[in-house]
């Protein structure tokens, strides 16, 4: 099999469709590859139809089993119900079952879709539209940083003049908040005595001798010299070793992408900063506003900060919440957040959680649609290489115990009926201790 011939053919598959319904997932990789798609249709015929949805289950075949043609993206491999219906195109990178129909999954090329290709990636490899959507879609997806045929995309980008490369602090908001709010709240990075605290970084900040004003108005980090950001970048890092923090340290600085043909002074700017903006609209229900930011519909970026500001609020509460009621179950850790966190953030909650633990799986439950639980689970690149495979796990489980789930190595999730819970957690157990 040839992944690029495949995707030349699966362009052609996509233009000739007369009139598809577009259907992509609702997080960050699956709005930026529903963009891209979205977008290279639009480029050959009227506007597509197109729908965003949570989850590939019973109510959405009922939904679309009278639809002649559909291009799934970001998930559609992991369901043989695709199967059933007619002209069918999927683009996804999550764990495939028995899939007749035409679909593009790295996974079937020999290339990782939990690492090396995120859907929107995948996307552009098909249309070779809107690349700074591809490594949005990646960075959002958790594939930082970026390698493989993620690489690949990059560097095209770089020589496209789309895209810039470098090495620097990995705080959000490095263009758009003032100094003290850049370090008090990006959830990133914790650090003691700083992060949610901004009068503790005002403070920090002038024993930096750093001024926070200039011509009476805020700075931001990019107003900064190249002294003074190292000047801050060497107080953070002595901060942390002081605290003990060496391994937290060492995530200080890293690879930073930058989209040079969105604002510079916005939330579009830094590949990393967009994907929350994306994030935040998928997981809050409104994910049109996040295809609307990515095809630069008027008036959408506005309403995405909006949601933006909800976003990192629900976070924070989230990521409180948690910490103070974690559980180690033995083989993995667990959040019982029913009724405490949002389905839609309990994942990233998850993700920011493990980061302070992370020699143990995480999974964590919350409140999901009809009576169901959402589960969310999370791991590391050093249990990856351990042998864990949540994707598998929690699809063994489902089997096991009612619901339906999936996902990747690192990162996966499930709906699961209520009352399954405390067997679902059993059958986890099981799963994770047969480990190696």
């Amino acid at each position: 099999m040839d992944f690029e011939q495949d995707c030349i053919e699966a362009r052609k598959l996509a233009f000739s469709f007369k009139d598809p319904l577009i259907v992509h997932h609702y997080d960050c990789d699956g709005i930026t590859s529903g963009s891209i798609v979205i977008s290279a249709i639009s480029k050959n015929s009227k506007p597509p139809r197109f729908k965003c949805i949570k989850k590939l289950d019973d109510n959405s075949f009922e939904e679309l089993k009278n639809e002649k043609e559909i291009i799934f993206v970001d998930l559609g491999s992991g369901n043989e119900r695709v199967n059933e219906l007619k002209d069918v195109l999927i683009i996804d990178h999550h764990q495939p079952k028995n899939i007749s129909k035409t679909q593009i999954n790295p996974l079937l090329y020999g290339i990782d879709g939990g690492f090396d290709l995120s859907a929107s990636g995948t996307a552009y490899s098909i249309f070779k539209t809107k690349i700074d959507l591809a490594i949005v879609g990646a960075i959002g997806d958790m594939q930082y940083p970026l390698i493989g045929k993620n690489r690949e995309i990059l560097n095209e980008g770089i020589k496209q003049g789309e895209i810039e490369v470098i090495s620097d602090l990995r705080f959000y908001g490095r263009s758009t908040r003032p100094l003290a709010q850049f370090l008090a709240f990006s959830d990133e990075i914790i650090i003691p005595g700083l992060s949610f605290n901004e009068s503790s970084c005002q403070n920090f900040l002038e024993d930096t001798g750093i001024n926070l004003k200039e011509n009476e108005k805020w700075r931001t980090y990019i107003d900064l010299g190249e002294n003074e950001k190292e000047k801050l970048k060497k107080s953070l890092f002595n901060l942390l070793i002081s605290k003990g923090l060496e391994y937290r340290a060492k995530d200080l600085i890293g690879e930073i992408y930058l989209l040079k043909n969105r604002p510079l002074r916005s939330d579009l700017y830094d590949a990393s900063e967009f994907s929350t903006i994306l994030n935040a609209c998928g997981r809050h229900n409104k994910p049109e506003i996040g295809v609307g930011v990515c095809l630069g519909l008027e008036g959408s970026y506005e309403k995405s900060l909006e949601l933006l500001a909800y976003h990192k609020n629900t976070i924070r509460e989230g990521i409180l919440y948690s910490k103070n009621n974690i559980l180690d179950l033995g083989n993995f850790l667990f959040i019982d957040a029913i009724g405490a966190v949002d389905e839609g953030i309990i994942g990233i909650v998850c993700g920011m959680v493990l980061s302070s633990y992370g020699k143990k799986p995480i999974f964590g439950a919350a409140q999901g649609e009809k009576n169901t639980i959402k589960i969310s689970a999370r791991a590391n690149k050093s249990l990856v290489k351990a042998g864990i495979n949540l994707g598998k796990i929690i699809s063994d489980a489902c089997l096991e115990t009612g619901g339906s789930g999936g996902g990747h190595k690192i990162a996966a999730g499930a709906s699961i009926p209520k009352d399954k819970l405390p067997q679902f957690l059993i059958k986890i157990n099981e799963f994770v201790s047969h480990l190696p």
